[in-house]
């Protein structure tokens, strides 16, 4: 399965949506979702019961990975920067937030509170004004996203969320449902590949972050890594999806033969095993043999994978190397699981190789920048003549017209 034929599968999805109602979003709700919720929008009663009844230890965690992520988004706010040209000609560069983004947060295979908080919180810290959560309806709870996906939403004053799920959730955001759901500007949010072929196939009507499909996790380690601590980490993004990709590149064929001994043990033991055995098993997972260091690094740059860990005798120096990638983990004691929950970065992040050109989420994805340009007299009429050439230049003379009708000689006479 790719991306090119989920663009296939979703257009009779997406093209009900656009003509759809309310009822729409829940005939699909129960034909994926095996629910058909009572409302899409959940009532803030919901929300509200949710948070009252989470486990304290859960809320304590997720506090805990609230702050750190704050922490760290913060400082990503852009001020704005102003350049005086020449005297009396300043261009601003301005961070402005977008108005208002849909915000998706899976709830297939396993539940994530985790992506609510890391969609939301720098969004709240851009600044955006309106800002709306989706997640799929849940059969087990009564048509109504999982309650502890909803729980996060309340700790961050969360209250417009909806029980819709899949490559509707995003036709939802992009088209808007009369009565329902205004549109959005923007749509963040991991997914499986439905998710991700919505966002291709609608970009252009709203931004996307990313394309951030089925996880991948490649780990570029040497003989001095452990190869249980290795498997371990393979397995816990293998854990997601039938179709997330494991890989290893290493320079150690000792080390693979351990690892493949260790995921043996390990894959069959944990509690996903079925979904695990397969990703593992899929032809999206391998094990990469190297002859340098220097060669997988140029294994991983050409992957460009969601999660790379480095494990090697000289992590910080190949660290130096890497150009793309969503997320860099370094040594062995920075597991990607550690960024999927608490270690303050961002776990939505491009996949499929879109870390070659795509960032993963941050304050940054919910701000455009725009330019506020100032010139004064003196400064126009210093620099017509080069406006007026190259506007002539490229056979556009009413570009050239533009500025010279501001300094004819009656008008300079006047003022």
């Amino acid at each position: 399965m790719d991306i090119s034929q989920a663009l296939i599968a979703i257009e009779p999805i997406l093209a009900s949506v656009r003509a759809g109602t309310e009822d729409t979003l829940k005939d699909l709700a129960q034909r994926f979702d095996g629910v058909r919720p009572a409302s899409v929008r959940v009532a803030q009663s919901d929300i509200d019961k949710a948070l009252r009844q989470l486990d304290p230890a859960i809320r304590a965690a997720l506090e805990v990975s609230i702050a750190r992520v704050r922490k760290v988004h913060e400082t990503q706010l852009l001020t704005s920067v102003t350049e005086e040209v020449v005297s009396g000609a300043t261009v601003t560069h301005r961070q402005i937030p977008v108005d208002r983004v849909g915000l998706y947060v899976p709830g297939g295979n396993a539940v994530y509170p985790s992506s609510v908080i890391m969609n939301v919180v720098p969004a709240q810290i851009a600044s955006v004004k309106s800002i709306a959560v989706a997640s799929p309806a849940q059969s087990d709870f009564a048509g109504l996203p999982h309650p502890t996906i909803l729980a996060a939403c309340a700790l961050l004053g969360m209250s417009e969320v909806y029980a819709v799920g899949g490559a509707q959730a995003i036709a939802m955001f992009a088209y808007g449902v009369e009565g329902l759901c205004e549109p959005a500007d923007l749509v963040t949010g991991p997914g499986n590949i439905y998710v991700a072929a919505a966002k291709r196939a609608l970009r252009g009507l709203i931004a996307i972050d990313s394309e951030a499909g089925p996880t991948e996790i490649a780990i570029l380690a040497d003989e001095s890594a452990d190869a249980d601590e290795v498997a371990s980490d393979l397995i816990s993004q293998a854990e997601h999806d039938i179709h997330a990709a494991a890989i290893l590149v290493t320079t150690s064929e000792n080390l693979a033969d351990s690892v493949v001994s260790a995921l043996a043990v390990r894959a069959g033991k944990t509690k996903h095993s079925a979904r695990i055995i397969q990703s593992l098993n899929g032809i999206q997972s391998a094990i990469v043999l190297v002859d340098s260091v220097a060669q997988g690094i140029d294994v991983v740059n050409a992957y460009a994978a969601e999660h790379l860990e480095i494990q090697l005798k000289d992590t910080q120096s190949a660290a130096q190397k890497i150009r793309n990638a969503g997320a860099v983990f370094l040594g062995r004691y920075t597991p990607v699981s550690l960024g999927d929950y608490a270690a303050g970065s961002n776990h939505v992040l491009p996949t499929g190789g879109c870390a070659c050109h795509s960032s993963g989420l941050s304050v940054h994805t919910f701000l455009k920048g725009v330019n506020f340009i100032s010139y004064d007299k003196q400064s126009f009429l210093d620099i017509a003549e080069t406006v007026i050439t190259l506007a002539q230049a490229e056979d556009l003379p009413a570009h050239g017209e533009a500025i010279s009708a501001r300094f004819s000689e009656r008008k300079n006479s006047g003022e």
